[in-house]
């Protein structure tokens, strides 16, 4: 609950703001926010943010808590076993100096923090792609008392998620305003495979902010494009969303059981911190009492501040064009007009306003040029504009064509604004903690001052002070109780305000005015410690949790050469997303196979819509092919299923099980869950949406997989460590890793031919982004009406089998989805081979290899690669 609640029962979402910077902190506090979320200089996502070093954070955590505001820390990456022990560090440290939460993505480290520090708070990031009512009752039982939702559900998902999940008291929250990633968060690997910069580990490059040219052709008997062509667009930043804006809608958001409004921008400056901030907390605080209406002025503020043109969101609705910018990446500025004409001999423009503010100068401006995609003309105005009918003249660096569009980028006078509201004094914008006193004065002149303070949790703090010196008997003007109590509630400069006083005193007693000013400025100053430590633990209970973590880490008694098994024989295991190409890969000597089926989607209007019964026809098909034969048949799951999508499948499962299905493999945490909570008797995998980074993550938690995906990102020196690290610390799981194909790079809700036309086509032919590079990304169309964009490159790594082997994996698997049979047949055979030769001699078996790779190379989609394995991620 927000501490800005009004008068009335309107009980408000927090407004949560970020902070990149310490100047960026102050700009929050000062704009009213509720809580601020900020990073250390390790471990956060926004690796590129100036971020805070540990005496900053300490610093901020004691400001904060001294005007009643929450800090929350983010620690949303992935993170490697030889990091757990220093970030479990991290986090006790954190956990000591009174931080309010810590965002995860980690799986691992969540379990670890809830073993180790079971009284720090825990939010999931939206880095965990949490996105039904399965997910949240996962993060709830894990011990996450926040979930940060996907940006892609609509309010009505969210609002069916509060109410189904409303038992487990976990809060939800959702972003309110700020920049949207293209594919879903923690999904998304496009910049890792790009330049190997990851997203989970705070290294987005941000690839969707690049310039695209769509693509079409043909594909050929393996899947591979020909005769491609490029399509004429006028736009070319293709994955480039607009940016959120939900203020119109906080109405909405305030009467749905969301518990946090979110505000994008750890890479944004001060300003926009304070002038976004302060703008949504106006709106909430006028909602709360009744007399909002949506301000033009305030809008326009929150486009000066940036904006890469305002979007909706699918939190309310938007989608395909209404919610992305394709056309410029960048700000955009606030729209004033419209060029009418241009005089080259007064070297002035005459432009139409379409809103009430005129350039003055200092002023940014850029003029868009219509018809000439990407060409632009910005300037700073030196000289005033002249007002004319109608509009005015605006003097201009270059001639300007008729029907540009002028926007106002930057301004002195918001930027002053914005500076004003930082510059405010706490004590003048924020709403001071309330103070109960209790103040008696004995007959012989001590005193003794009792009070409670109330934190905006409710939480009450006893403070008590006993002043040295006391009052004296009065010679001739006696201090009366009132002006005792006229001291004590001038509380300027502090954080709080006294509520109430009582007073017991009989009177007949002096004290200098200035040794009264003494005994508040001392109560006060005390009441502010110990507030502050209120949301400290004790010192005893920081040592215990040191004293586990040393012994966590003394706790490593085998070095890694003695828990390592034996390698044995690599098992082959394909993805396949067609009844034809399980059968390729069951006829090419696939030990198991793992079925994604299409699943078909009522969310979106498509115009090539799938019958429903076609699901269940699919599975069982799949699943007759695979029966009688040595094949292992699993029922894989995408990475994405919205509640519905999610219960829909539930059913086929059960259908299918009824058939034999036995084996289930899930991608996400909340469809994990979902699948052990309707069948307990299913053997559950797990695949490589699940990011598996570390062995916390393999080994603690729940549900039980019996066989893990690990993740792509990890390298064959990250994957020893954690194949050694789980066979230490707990119950082994088998590991998989995908050895060939495409590589999913991100999915998205996004559909990016659709530009073009309206539906997915056949398989024969193909959508693909070119980058400035010239490298080919193939888009794949789905059923469930979501986009995949693949790699470049085909990941290609069979002539490293034996350092996979030798590594920890047991089963390797090759991803044939979105390709035709002959691929997966011709793919699973080589792979076939190459496991067979593994047991011959190291130079013949090494030359094998080498021709194998050869040959999988000819088959391959845009060359192949060895992704993160032989040299990992950059850092």
């Amino acid at each position: 609950m927000s501490p800005h609640a009004g008068s009335t029962k309107t009980v408000l979402p927090e407004l949560l703001a970020p902070a990149g910077s310490p100047e960026a902190f102050r700009a929050a506090v000062a704009a009213s926010a509720d809580a601020v979320y900020l990073s250390g200089k390790r471990f956060g996502a926004r690796k590129y943010a100036a971020n805070f070093s540990d005496k900053e954070i300490e610093e901020a955590v004691r400001y904060a808590h001294s005007y009643g505001i929450r800090v929350y820390v983010t620690i949303n990456t992935l993170i490697h076993d030889r990091e757990l022990d220093g970030v479990l560090e991290y986090m006790s440290w954190l956990w000591s100096i009174g931080v309010d939460a810590v965002l995860v993505q980690d799986t691992g480290l969540a379990a670890l923090a809830r073993e180790y520090l079971p009284r720090l708070t825990l939010h999931a990031s939206t880095q965990m792609t949490i996105h039904n009512s399965d997910g949240v009752r996962w993060a709830a039982e894990q011990g996450l008392s926040r979930v940060v939702l996907a940006r892609e559900l609509s309010l009505y998902e969210v609002e069916r998620i509060a109410e189904e999940t409303r038992d487990t008291g976990t809060g939800l929250e959702v972003f309110a305003h700020g920049a949207l990633c293209y594919g879903y968060s923690g999904q998304c690997l496009l910049s890792s495979v790009i330049g190997g910069r990851s997203g989970n580990r705070g290294m987005c490059a941000q690839p969707c902010r690049k310039p695209y040219a769509l693509v079409q052709g043909e594909t050929d008997a393996y899947g591979r494009p020909e005769k491609l062509t490029d399509v004429a667009l006028k736009e070319k930043y293709l994955l480039s969303p607009k940016d959120l804006c939900t203020y119109q809608h906080l109405p909405e958001l305030v009467k749905s059981l969301v518990a946090s409004l979110k505000i994008e921008g750890r890479m944004k400056s001060p300003e926009y911190v304070a002038m976004v901030v302060s703008t949504y907390r106006r709106a909430l605080d006028a909602i709360a009492t009744g007399t909002w209406e949506p301000s033009r002025e305030a809008y326009r503020d929150l486009l000066m501040a940036f904006n890469r043109e305002f979007t909706d969101g699918y939190l309310f609705g938007d989608r395909y064009r209404k919610l992305m910018g394709r056309d410029a990446p960048d700000n955009r500025g606030l729209a004033v007009g419209r060029v009418e004409r241009y005089d080259g001999k007064s070297k002035t423009a005459f432009i139409r306003p379409s809103c009430p503010v005129t350039p003055v100068p200092g002023d940014g401006l850029l003029i868009t040029l219509p018809g000439e995609a990407g060409r632009e003309l910005g300037f700073a105005l030196n000289a005033a504009a002249k007002p004319s009918p109608r509009g005015y003249l605006l003097p201009v660096p270059a001639p300007v064509p008729e029907g540009a569009l002028v926007y106002l980028t930057s301004s002195p006078g918001f930027d002053a604004r914005a500076r004003r509201i930082i510059a405010k004094p706490p004590a003048d914008v924020l709403r001071p903690l309330p103070a109960d006193l209790e103040i008696t004065v004995s007959s012989s002149g001590s005193v003794s001052i009792d009070g409670m303070v109330t934190r905006p949790d409710g939480r009450t703090i006893p403070v008590s002070y006993r002043p040295e010196q006391a009052l004296e008997p009065a010679t001739t003007r006696p201090l009366t109780a009132g002006q005792l109590e006229e001291q004590f509630r001038k509380t300027g400069g502090t954080p709080f305000v006294v509520r109430t006083c009582t007073i017991r005193y009989d009177g007949g007693l002096f004290a200098p005015m200035a040794l009264l000013n003494e005994m508040r400025r001392e109560f006060f100053h005390k009441a502010g410690e110990l507030l502050g430590a209120s949301y400290r633990p004790s010192p005893e209970d920081v040592t215990k949790v040191q004293n586990a973590l040393k012994a966590r880490k003394s706790g490593r008694s085998h070095p890694a050469q003695n828990v390592r098994e034996a390698a044995g024989r690599l098992r082959v295991a394909v993805i396949t997303d067609t009844p034809d190409s399980v059968i390729a890969a069951r006829d090419g000597g696939a030990d198991a196979i793992l079925f994604e089926p299409a699943i078909p989607s009522d969310r979106h209007t498509c115009g090539n819509r799938l019958p429903h019964d076609l699901l269940r026809m699919q599975i069982r098909e799949a699943l007759d092919a695979c029966r009688n034969t040595n094949a292992r048949f699993v029922l894989k799951l995408p990475r994405i299923l919205h509640d519905g999508e999610l219960e829909r499948i539930l059913v086929e499962i059960r259908d299918a099980e009824h058939n034999g299905l036995a084996f289930c493999m899930s991608e996400n945490s909340g469809t994990s869950h979902a699948i052990a909570r309707a069948f307990p008797g299913m053997t559950l995998h797990g695949g490589a949406g699940l990011n598996i980074f570390n062995h916390a993550a393999a080994t603690r938690g729940a549900p039980k997989y019996s066989l893990l995906t690990l993740s792509s990102e990890l390298s064959r020196t990250d994957i020893a460590e954690l194949t050694t690290s789980a066979k230490i610390y707990g119950e082994v799981s088998e590991f998989a890793l995908i050895v060939q194909g495409s590589s999913e790079a991100l999915v998205t809700e996004d559909c990016i031919p659709r530009l073009v036309r309206q539906c997915r086509g056949d398989r024969g032919r193909l959508f693909a982004l070119r980058d400035e590079t010239g490298r080919v990304f193939p888009i794949h169309q789905a059923a469930d009406c979501r986009t995949r964009i693949a790699n470049a490159a085909e990941l290609c790594l069979i002539d490293l089998l034996p350092e996979i082997r030798d590594a920890g994996i047991t089963e390797i698997v090759i991803d044939a989805r979105f390709r035709p049979s002959a691929y997966t047949a011709a793919m699973t055979r080589l792979y076939r081979e190459a496991v067979d030769v593994l047991g011959e001699p190291g130079s013949h078996r090494d030359g094998k290899l080498r021709d194998l790779k050869e040959r999988v190379k000819a088959l391959s989609l845009g060359g192949i690669t060895a992704g993160h394995f032989l040299r990992g991620l950059k850092e």
